[in-house]
């Protein structure tokens, strides 16, 4: 399916020699330039002082020598607990003006965040430079999309959207109600009538490729657990250290946990200057089978990477 916003790459391939605890593993980018050892041995040393709250990867690297250590997280960009399972929470409801929307078709996709008496808000306060982010997926957990809609006077939002295969569509609205104490997250699921037939998730793999980028996720998922999780960046054999900030930060994370597709959006720790290593913490409520999408901006173009996980 398509939307306004942007769109997972192509995955394919994978590192053999995935890490263990303990064990040093191979260089995740592909045809390192010479002295790769010694800068992510540096690396390592930097991001041992890193303190994050709450993390859900055992991670073991930091920055490339040629870029600044991430810095502490800061509980703006910590992630918010599970979300996106009910329509209705906290006193407000997602209610969708779409009965449904058809394969293959550009369809309007409409809905509003209402109060107790069914009135819709429409005062929202920005969030990651955005008043609603919404996330598009299918209940497979395929066709991912991170879209923000725009609202008309009357507190509808709207964006356009085309189903490329039928079955349930998953829109998770991720907001902040202006004056409110913390942002809110709803979900409800989209009609796409047709036979549906959930495909299967990708393999568990530690490094990908996205259109021609080498993304690698560094460590191992721990339920209930508070640790850090490490994103790689490379291109060409070399580091990628000149990421554009997306959304106020140089990276997203997303997950989503099979089944019920409970919701996280993580926001990296902070950082004054892009590297080609972007660290997140977050806790993730259970054991399972997540989806983890790592949204990042370079050369002016938002390109998602796709991880599956097992804890």
């Amino acid at each position: 399916m398509t939307a306004t916003d942007h769109r997972p790459g192509t995955v394919a391939g994978q590192v053999e020699g995935a890490s263990q605890p303990g064990r040093p593993r191979p260089d995740p980018v592909p045809a390192a330039p010479t002295g790769g050892t010694a800068w992510r041995y540096a690396a390592a040393a930097l991001v041992l002082g890193l303190t994050l709250t709450v993390g859900f990867f055992a991670g073991r690297a930091g920055a490339p020598a040629s870029g600044p250590a991430p810095q502490a997280a800061s509980t703006a960009h910590l992630g918010h607990g599970p979300g996106g399972l009910e329509v209705s929470r906290d006193g407000w409801t997602l209610a969708l003006d779409t009965p449904s929307l058809i394969v293959g078709r550009p369809g309007e996709l409409a809905f509003r965040i209402t109060d107790p008496a069914g009135t819709a808000l429409t005062t929202f306060q920005e969030n990651h430079e955005r008043r609603m982010h919404l996330i598009l997926v299918g209940r497979d957990l395929s066709g991912y999309q991170h879209v923000h809609p725009e609202m008309s006077t009357d507190g509808t939002w709207r964006v356009t959207v085309t189903p490329s295969t039928p079955g349930p569509l998953r829109a998770i609205a991720d907001f902040w109600p202006q004056g409110a104490p913390a942002g809110v997250t709803l979900g409800v699921d989209v009609p796409v009538p047709g036979r549906y037939a959930a495909g299967p998730l990708a393999p568990p793999e530690e490094t990908i490729l996205v259109d021609g980028y080498t993304v690698t996720l560094d460590g191992g998922l721990r339920a209930g657990e508070s640790n850090q999780v490490l994103v790689w960046l490379g291109q060409d054999g070399r580091p990628v250290n000149d990421l554009q900030r997306h959304l106020g930060a140089y990276g997203h994370l997303v997950a989503l946990r099979q089944g019920d597709l409970a919701y996280l959006h993580v926001h990296p720790a902070a950082a004054s200057q892009p590297s080609s290593v972007v660290a997140f913490g977050v806790a993730v409520p259970s054991t399972g089978t997540y989806r983890l999408f790592f949204e990042f901006r370079h050369l002016d173009e938002v390109r998602v990477a796709a991880f599956t996980v097992v804890v």
